[in-house]
């Protein structure tokens, strides 16, 4: 075992919510039984993220409420999660109708590949975990301190491998599942989880020795967990900005195995130094066979040794950095019990979606939509979500949620190509042929009005920003050009901001800080270029650069390489040097 030197210090208070929580029960059915307030307690609001739920308010109506000395407009979030992303239209359907009964009358598409009902109230949460268990589909883990929903590239034609690495998606998200009975008892009436696999109750026998809890125990992680598995050349789910990656390694047309990634993770705080950004070390590589026991490992690494006294130095890239990504290898390898092979080679070439139909490995085709903010909603402008309904009801394939919050409608058959484009014309979800470069480039968190933790708009802003951006790309010769631009509301990285060729950090209410030169293959951090910016300062930083891109730029440059090259900001590798001075 690692051994630490030094001793510990008082534990978060969350580490006792935990531990008393009975395996994340608590209160909470109390809390839900009580209809004298919208809200349930605050230790609760800590257990129920473990069960894909969160509590929130319209922070729109706040200071109304207040004036008139009423309570805060309460609502709860629900994330369902969806292991690489792959929906099937009986489940699009469950969903498309959950929605309904939320105060947005929306379907968010987030940027883990999952769903998000915003707006649903207490006396609703039971009803909207139990419809999504009967078509396969849990909340469960989706939040909290443990492994969340596994990511995989959602492009089915890449290759004939494609299939298997969804597989092993799979496997691990339904291995890393917790298995206490809560969430059964609690939601389901006592019933199975219907995501379960047999594989999941067999393991981690050893692991921690928690008859409840094999791996994670009766206090879970010291932080959320995230993975996620590519498939180069594409790196559209972000592969090191995650605790775990694994990254496929194709020879001679199959499945090799996979390159392992530690210690990923874009969330920092202001003002906080010690805090930061860092992209994941490539360690080792490991066969098909072996990827499930080495998530299982690697997640009983960082139980074991993750920081549970400092919440905002406890997720698993600080435990890389302190320890080293030498050591966790070692470490690994001996909870393993055996040696890994060294990693081999690979090449990203982007972490864009593709757009339009493209034809795959199977003879069917696939058609990639651009879903802006990944909200799907009816408005006067657009019908996505009774498009959206229409097409489930007569498409034969699945559906597949992107981690740039995008949409591919799956597996349709050539004869079945003229319906789908016919729907999607009829509701106006054919932006994909009109929109530019860097729209179709763009992420953004929610934020305002629902994140309780949003310093700045981030959804009802970036559109805007783009907008205006627009103007100069269009006097530069830009249009088409696929710009990285990435938005979030807090320093806390939902959208992955610090890997935006352009990104956006919320400071206060109107003013950002804008960071700049990320890669466009997902391989390298950007860094701050100007501190508390408001929109127009925003304009005026970025309209020069941009122009001086356009007419300055080398063969295939794309613009945070630029940025860089120019000496606007300093390349940025290692998330320790994340904090240092920009060259500009």
């Amino acid at each position: 075992m690692i051994s630490d030197s030094q001793s510990a210090p008082q534990l978060h208070k969350n580490e006792g919510i935990k531990e008393r929580s009975q395996y994340l029960r608590g209160t909470i059915l109390e809390g839900l039984a009580d209809v004298s307030t919208g809200s349930i307690s605050a230790d609760d609001q800590q257990l129920t993220k473990f069960h894909g739920i969160y509590q929130q308010d319209d922070r729109d109506v706040r200071a109304k409420r207040r004036k008139h000395k009423l309570d805060k407009a309460y609502a709860f979030l629900a994330r369902i999660c969806l292991p690489g992303g792959v929906c099937t239209p009986e489940q699009w359907l469950v969903v498309d109708e959950l929605a309904d009964f939320c105060a947005f009358n929306t379907i968010k598409l987030t940027t883990r590949q999952a769903f998000q009902l915003h707006g649903i109230l207490k006396g609703n949460l039971k009803e909207v975990v139990k419809s999504c268990n009967d078509v396969a589909m849990t909340t469960l883990a989706a939040c909290g301190d443990v492994n969340r929903n596994v990511m995989c590239n959602p492009n089915p034609f890449i290759s004939e491998v494609h299939a298997e690495v969804q597989r092993v998606t799979a496997e691990i998200d339904a291995y890393l599942k917790p298995q206490t009975p809560a969430f059964s008892q609690m939601w389901l009436d006592g019933e199975p989880i219907q995501l379960t696999v047999e594989q999941a109750a067999e393991r981690s026998k050893g692991c921690g020795g928690d008859a409840v809890e094999p791996l994670y125990g009766s206090t879970y992680l010291p932080r959320k967990f995230k993975i996620a598995v590519a498939v180069p050349p594409f790196n559209d789910v972000d592969v090191f900005a995650h605790c775990l990656g694994f990254i496929a390694i194709i020879e001679e047309g199959k499945l090799a195995g996979f390159n392992v990634t530690v210690g990923g993770g874009m969330g920092m705080t202001h003002g906080n130094e010690k805090t930061f950004p860092r992209l994941a070390d490539v360690i080792a590589f490991c066969t098909p066979d072996q990827a499930v026991a080495v998530a299982e490992k690697i997640v009983a690494i960082q139980r074991d040794h993750g920081n549970r006294e400092d919440r905002a130095n406890a997720r698993f890239k600080y435990t890389v950095e302190r320890l080293g990504k030498d050591r966790v290898r070692v470490e690994l390898e001996k909870r393993l019990g055996y040696a890994l092979e060294d990693p081999r080679e690979y090449k990203f070439t982007s972490t864009a979606d593709r757009y339009g139909w493209v034809e795959g490995i199977n003879g069917k085709w696939n058609l990639g939509l651009f879903i802006e903010g990944g909200r799907i909603v009816d408005d006067e402008a657009k019908t996505f979500k009774t498009g959206m309904r229409a097409i489930a009801k007569v498409h034969t394939g699945d559906f597949r949620l992107t981690a740039n919050q995008n949409l591919i409608i799956a597996d349709v058959a050539p004869e079945d190509k003229g319906v789908i484009d016919a729907l999607v014309a009829e509701h106006k979800l054919d932006a994909y042929k009109t929109a530019s470069g860097m729209r179709r480039s763009q992420i953004a968190c929610v934020a305002l009005p629902t994140c309780g933790l949003a310093l700045a708009e981030s959804e009802r802003y970036l559109p805007n920003l783009v907008s205006d951006l627009e103007v100069i790309l269009e006097e530069a010769g830009l249009q088409q050009d696929e710009i990285v631009i990435r938005s979030t509301g807090c320093p806390n990285g939902c959208g992955r901001p610090y890997l935006g060729e352009i990104g956006l950090v919320g400071k206060v209410p109107g003013k950002y800080n804008l960071y700049l030169g990320a890669g466009f293959d997902g391989e390298r951090l950007n860094k701050r270029y100007r501190t508390s910016v408001t929109h127009e300062e925003i304009i005026d930083e970025l309209k020069p650069i941009l122009l001086s891109y356009a007419k300055e730029r080398e063969e295939g440059e794309r613009f945070g390489d630029f940025t860089i090259r120019k000496g606007y900001v300093n390349a940025t590798m290692a998330g320790n040097q994340f904090h240092a001075d920009c060259a500009g």
